[in-house]
């Protein structure tokens, strides 16, 4: 498959969710407020790259994942597939080349359904293999991923976390992928096998070639597995470009000061710094550059202009009136 061809591309995406109303506002007929998690996001990854999420924890990562895997229908914009336009409703192909593997491995997994029933649902339903070799294809994918195939009989209880997550992860290749979205995959693990499972997605992708987007808050693991890092800030991305020029030169405020507040621990370094304040809310921040309120360097013009991204050279941009 050609490197150079864009797996997976999301154009002006935006995602809304309606704020719940009261009974007193629903009767008085209140205008909903829609809040945009996701608002005019574009991205696009190339076959076979990893392109690496952070952000602030309700910045909108998780929600941005899910659309672009169709568990949320789009509000605008569109999403591509290889250059095929895919709507709300998918299908079963396009369903498949697209898969998510979940933070919380314990509550994805199904606590009634043994991991064999799991991984024969999903290979019979897409009818991936005959129902005579389905044994043989479920032990396959989790020697794939590192488990004991006599395994198939036991439920997730009877797991780890780090080897639930590896069911997970199981059950998403199942479906034979072209793309994977792994959302926090490691945030609920231990530290001590943090390590383990992302060096497994890793192999993966170099074995099976498959385009990963990573969603996660470490910086630290993003550097690792990234080939390009996008910066979520409110729905928005505000920097995006590859992986070491970002970390090497950070042009976004809002970037430099998350990448401030990854503890340093050699000797002489400066004490971290981390961003001041919460996200604001979206009702608050409809106007101007979002992150104003919380910019060491703003300037009076952020206040009524929401910078787009600027291209700064080496397939590097940034949101930011500083850099235009």
């Amino acid at each position: 498959m050609d490197a150079n061809k864009t797996a997976i591309r999301a154009s002006n995406l935006v995602k809304h969710f309606a704020k719940k109303q009261s009974f007193l506002a629903r009767l008085r007929k209140d205008p909903v407020f829609n809040v945009p998690a996701v608002d005019n996001v574009s991205l696009d990854i190339k076959t076979g790259e990893t392109l690496g999420l952070v952000g602030e924890s309700g910045c909108g990562k998780s929600t941005l994942g899910r659309t672009m895997v169709g568990l949320y229908p789009v509000t605008g914009g569109e999403i591509e597939l290889y250059g095929k336009k895919v709507g709300n409703r998918r299908t079963l192909e396009e369903r498949r080349t697209v898969q998510m593997i979940f933070q919380d491995p314990f509550s994805s997994l199904n606590p009634r359904m043994t991991i064999g029933d799991m991984l024969s649902e999903a290979l019979l339903f897409h009818h991936l293999v005959a129902k005579d070799k389905v044994e043989a294809r479920c032990k396959e994918l989790l020697s794939l991923v590192g488990l004991p195939t006599d395994s198939l009989g036991s439920y997730p209880r009877q797991f780890s976390g780090g080897q639930r997550q590896r069911i997970g992860i199981a059950r998403a290749l199942a479906l034979e992928p072209k793309i994977l979205i792994a959302d926090e995959v490691v945030s609920a693990l231990d530290v001590s096998v943090q390590a383990s499972v992302v060096n497994l997605l890793m192999d993966l992708k170099r074995d099976l070639g498959l385009t990963m987007l990573f969603i996660s808050h470490n910086i630290a693991i993003v550097r690792q597995v990234s080939d390009h890092i996008a910066v979520m800030y409110l729905g928005r991305i505000v920097e995006i470009g590859p992986t070491e020029v970002v970390f090497n030169n950070p042009s976004h405020p809002y970037t430099k000061l998350l990448l401030s507040s990854v503890p340093k621990m050699s000797a002489g370094s400066q004490i971290s710094v981390a961003p001041p304040g919460e996200l604001p809310s979206m009702q608050s921040a409809m106007t101007g550059c979002r992150f104003r309120s919380r910019c060491p360097v703003a300037i009076a013009d952020c206040a009524t202009i929401d910078p787009d991204l600027y291209s700064i050279g080496n397939d590097h941009q940034a949101a930011c009136l500083l850099v235009k």
